[in-house]
């Protein structure tokens, strides 16, 4: 089998008008920082855009619609140049106009049909729909609007219920359109970009495909981990974004504080394993940092030659005989989707949940602590928690916003870099608590956390145990059924069941230790072909790459 994933370039935000908005794209807030960002460099026309992402080996391009704007022509454009679509939402999210209750921009139906009518529209990308169903004040203000409705006065699970059904409401409702219209053979996804990893799998199981974030503040086996199982479990499409936006400063060529966050080797390490993860989409956020545009043309940045290396280099030589479908777990994660990143409050938006409600939710940040050998927090599961201070901050405080771009960027006092690529993991796929038995494949090791756990599951981990497995279980999890056997640690079958209380307590350490792999050294499998990364550099900023045959 050979597997190509797509490749794709998001717009614009910073260093160029839309080539189709033009001064309107100067009106709004394209980016999430609070603030409209005056472009750096001159418009360029729009024929003159579409040849570049030729050149760069475009497949497809991500263009975030701007309300009210007809968007006609970038279809027409984009795909007479032999390119796909995918539009996006993110402007409408920042700025409006909002549906009814909720912080979320719809794409509207009208665009829909235009877009697919070209018979070459790929997706409509939601923009960090989980955080901004958290964090629903992020940038809608007159009041407190989660992305997919509110979730105040319900418990967990109905939480977690009710966010499921508004997104499977309008996964039907993008269907529905496109039939409508007599386009009965086109697909149209809705696509979750997501920076934390969490509600990935309600998600998926509402008929999203999904697109974790990679760079960006992740880390990263956390967040593949998870992506996979989900793409894995619900059968959809899995997406990678190689997020330029980011936590860092440093010597390379900057447009905006954090934009670039990450150097031009850690991009290119990025892309080599968002590649190798088997993925149907891979794009990058955003063309700003690859090309200027200059009144002789447009001119490649160093991440502009690290993105033209990859595409007309890397990719051929190393053709890929695996796709992330393929992706099995030595190592399961079973957890209850629970919407907590590490701030242990809003969960799915929730205002109103309860200590006890929460504090079930922190046990996945430990399994993930354990699992890496310690070298990712027990607070939490991404960069967006306490213990983080980004250099970013530094720049935007010393170097006012009319000095951008810095040509040769800004190192400040010197101080830490906090975004490596690194984080050991042997093997580990994450999935929900309603995986099956088949879904969940042979590992080794079970770990059970989180809030919730269904009864079919429960069984399946039970058998899994009696035919060899070990399992390692929260006791808040048992049933009121649970045999007696297995309220007590023990022998069970040919397998371990371990009940705890605490997944960071000594007797799951000992357990646990034979299946964490090798310290320096990151895998994932895809059938017979295992992934193996390795940290280039002391801290793994960079990744050295080997694939083995098993």
């Amino acid at each position: 089998m050979k597997h190509k994933p797509k490749l794709g370039i998001q717009g614009p935000v910073v260093a160029w008008q839309d080539p189709w908005a033009g001064d309107a794209s100067d009106r709004i807030m394209r980016t999430g920082t609070g603030s409209i960002c005056p472009s750096q460099d001159p418009k360029p026309e729009s024929g003159a855009f579409v040849n570049s992402l030729r050149e760069m080996g475009t497949d497809f391009y991500v263009h975030h619609v701007l309300p009210g704007i007809d968007h006609w022509e970038v279809v027409a454009d984009i795909t007479a140049a032999g390119m796909d679509i995918c539009l996006g939402n993110e402007y409408g999210n920042i700025n409006g106009p909002w549906v009814e209750g909720t912080n979320r921009y719809d794409i509207p139906d009208e665009a829909i049909v235009e877009a697919s009518t070209s018979g070459r529209c790929i997706g409509l990308l939601y923009d960090e729909p989980e955080h901004l169903q958290i964090n629903a004040a992020q940038y809608r203000k007159d009041g407190w609007f989660p992305h997919w409705g509110g979730t105040d006065g319900l418990n967990v699970a109905q939480s977690r219920s009710k966010v499921e059904q508004s997104v499977r409401t309008r996964t039907n409702h993008v269907q529905q359109v496109v039939e409508r219209a007599g386009l009965t053979s086109t697909s149209v996804p809705l696509i979750s970009e997501q920076v934390f990893p969490t509600m990935f799998h309600t998600f998926a199981r509402a008929g999203m495909d999904i697109c974790p974030k990679i760079m960006k503040e992740s880390f990263q086996s956390l967040q593949m981990s998870t992506a996979l199982g989900a793409a894995k479990q619900y059968g959809r499409a899995l997406w990678i974004c190689a997020d330029l936006w980011g936590p860092d400063i440093g010597k390379w060529f900057t447009r905006f504080p954090g934009f670039p966050g990450h150097s031009p080797q850690e991009f290119e390490s990025a892309l080599k394993m968002g590649y190798f993860m088997g993925p149907s989409h891979l794009f990058v956020e955003n063309i700003d940092v690859l090309l200027k545009h200059t009144p002789e043309g447009f001119i490649k940045t160093e991440f502009g030659e690290v993105w033209q290396q990859f595409v007309r280099k890397f990719i051929p030589e190393h053709p890929l005989t695996w796709h992330h479908s393929q992706a099995d777990p030595d190592i399961a994660v079973i957890h209850s989707d629970d919407g907590n990143y590490g701030q242990n409050e809003r969960l799915f938006g929730n205002r109103t949940l309860q200590t006890q409600d929460i504090t079930p939710s922190q046990s996945v940040f430990h399994i993930w602590h354990l699992l890496s050998r310690g070298t990712i927090p027990a607070h939490g599961s991404c960069m967006h928690i306490p213990g983080y201070d980004f250099p970013r901050h530094q720049l935007k405080q010393e170097v006012p916003l009319d000095r951008f771009p810095l040509e040769q960027g800004y190192t400040g006092s010197g101080g830490k870099r906090v975004h490596p690529l690194f984080y050991p993991m042997s093997n580990v796929l994450a999935f929900d608590d309603q995986v099956s038995e088949e879904q969940l494949g042979q590992p080794k090791l079970m770990i059970i956390g989180g809030t919730t756990l269904s009864t079919k599951t429960f069984s399946i981990a039970a058998k899994r145990a009696e035919d060899g497995a070990v399992v390692v279980i929260a006791d808040w999890l048992l049933p009121a059924d649970c045999p007696e056997q297995l309220r007590i640690s023990g022998k069970v079958g040919f397998g371990s069941w371990i009940v705890t209380t605490d997944f960071l307590a000594d007797v799951v350490k000992e357990t646990v230790e034979p299946f964490l792999g090798e310290k320096r050294c990151w895998t994932q499998r895809f059938g017979s072909s295992e992934v193996r990364m390795y940290p280039q550099d002391e801290e793994g900023y960079m990744l050295d790459f080997e694939i083995v045959r098993v």
